[in-house]
């Protein structure tokens, strides 16, 4: 997967910033995506256009376990986010839905990552390569059910190995 990445230098970045609970309610993904990040980024939906790659901080997608989160990133046309670590919930409402991947990268790829960078992702390889800079990076290892549910596309479309 190849994109420019959007940068927010924070750590903790919870769903209710990335999606408000007044949205709850909304079922229209498109709807959800005017929405995304509008608590710290009211120019998100915006921001994105031509961009498919978020970096944030630490604990990515923490509080509460609204499948909503992911669906209004990727509405904005996300489809990887890479953070040094993420919330549980969120990891796996992204996986789980196949609405986007999140990956994890160590503190010195985050650090090294500017906004506007143009990235590739490899999960095959275990390597994030920051097309911009020349740099490469390695990303934490993806538990094999986990790789399988990407594969599938999601969970609903998994199938247990026999």
């Amino acid at each position: 997967m190849r994109g420019v990445a959007t940068k927010y230098e924070r750590d903790n970045i919870d769903t209710d910033v990335i999606i408000p609970g007044t949205y709850l309610k909304v079922h229209d993904h498109a709807e959800l995506a005017r929405h995304a990040m509008e608590g710290i980024d009211p120019d998100f939906h915006s921001r994105m256009e031509g961009r498919s790659i978020l970096v944030a901080g630490r604990n990515f997608g923490c509080g509460s376990s609204r499948e909503h989160a992911p669906i209004a990133l990727a509405g904005c046309g996300v489809r990887a986010v890479l953070a040094p670590s993420f919330a549980r919930i969120f990891y796996r409402n992204c996986v789980d839905g196949a609405y986007l991947l999140p990956v994890e990268v160590g503190q010195e790829a985050y650090e090294s990552i500017s906004d506007g960078d143009e990235l590739e992702v490899d999960m095959a390889a275990r390597r994030v390569r920051n097309l911009t800079r020349g740099e490469e990076h390695e990303i934490a290892p993806v538990p094999e059910i986990i790789s399988g549910i990407i594969e599938a596309g999601g969970l609903f479309r998994y199938r247990v190995p026999e």
